[in-house]
């Protein structure tokens, strides 16, 4: 048998089992070795906070049943092949795959993880690919003066990938102190937003707020652009479009994972993001947003305090019985 996290009801989560299989042709067994929470997302459906209009949007690549519940979510996985093509068994892989011990996809679903990246570091692999599309759709330049404002996951690690670039200006952006220990690893300027610098290129939005998105748009040159990556599920913020926005032309662009940037659409495929993203996962900087782990066993309860903001603000790591990994 194997174990499953679901989400049963509004607040409430619970572990079940189902019965396994072996994999058939073109299929393989995964033995999970560590899974993720991701806070933004995860916490909307652990709340029942997803809007019946965009639930079918909403779908996880292996989600079972259907929002608002009883649900089967997630898509931070790592695990071990088991049984299927020989030159995947052994190998680690990462799977866009709910909270579960053990699973069966296609093999065409694994993404190996290479021997550079540890384990624990792979979970960040799905995170990593949202903020690899938000840079396809931004389209930094050289010399850009750029602001993140938000910077739990999402918003850390598009920073992360940013302080790469040959920027002019680079600032991560949010009222909350808590956030200068991942300013500090990342290299990347803190600052209030009472205290950003304005004139920027690009403003990425991920704070879902709508304190947030104002002071985005406040922070932008004459036609620049904000790329707005906050989903608010069934709150609608007030979006100012009125003073000076369309006189300085400025320019609201939505970012969202769930299809390749128009930009790199023709040319690469969803595969490719993801593969690129655990490749990027080489960087020892990523584990700067491994801040919290708990045991699959305590997946009920732990789901509930997170939604209700206790504990880890970034990512938090699931631990499996059967993993012999060390963390």
């Amino acid at each position: 048998m194997w174990t499953a996290y679901w989400t049963t009801a509004p607040g409430v989560g619970e572990l079940r089992t189902e019965r396994g299989r072996a994999p058939g042709e073109g299929e393989a067994l995964v033995r999970t070795l560590r899974s993720g929470i991701s806070r933004g997302t995860e916490t909307l459906i652990h709340t029942g906070a997803v809007p019946a209009q965009v639930a079918g949007l909403m779908r996880a690549p292996f989600q079972a049943g259907d929002l608002p519940g009883p649900v089967k979510y997630g898509y931070l996985n790592v695990g071990v092949v088991e049984d299927g093509p020989a030159d995947l068994v052994g190998r680690r892989v990462f799977v866009l795959h709910p909270h579960q011990d053990r699973y069966v996809v296609p093999a065409a679903a694994l993404t190996p993880v290479p021997d550079d990246v540890p384990t624990d570091r792979a979970v960040l692999a799905g995170t990593v690919e949202t903020a690899v599309n938000v840079l396809w759709d931004a389209a930094p330049r050289l010399g850009d003066r750029i602001a993140v404002v938000g910077t739990g996951m999402v918003g850390g690690m598009v920073a992360a990938l940013l302080r790469t670039f040959p920027l002019g200006r680079l600032q991560m952006v949010d009222p909350d102190p808590a956030r200068r220990g991942l300013a500090h690893a990342l290299g990347v300027d803190l600052v209030h937003p009472d205290d950003a610098a304005g004139d920027c290129d690009v403003v990425v939005h991920c704070s879902a707020t709508e304190a947030g998105l104002a002071r985005g748009l406040e922070l932008l040159g004459d036609e620049g652009e904000l790329v707005e990556v906050s989903w608010y599920g069934t709150h609608g913020p007030r979006v100012p479009l009125g003073g000076p926005f369309h006189a300085r032309r400025l320019t609201i662009r939505a970012s969202q994972v769930g299809a390749v940037a128009a930009a790199r659409r023709a040319r690469r495929s969803t595969a490719d993001r993801l593969a690129l993203a655990v490749r990027t996962l080489a960087d020892p900087v990523f584990d700067a947003f491994l801040t919290g782990r708990s045991d699959f066993a305590d997946l009920p309860a732990t789901m509930p305090r997170l939604a209700a903001g206790e504990g880890s603000p970034l990512c938090h790591l699931i631990d499996y019985p059967e993993s012999a990994e060390s963390q």
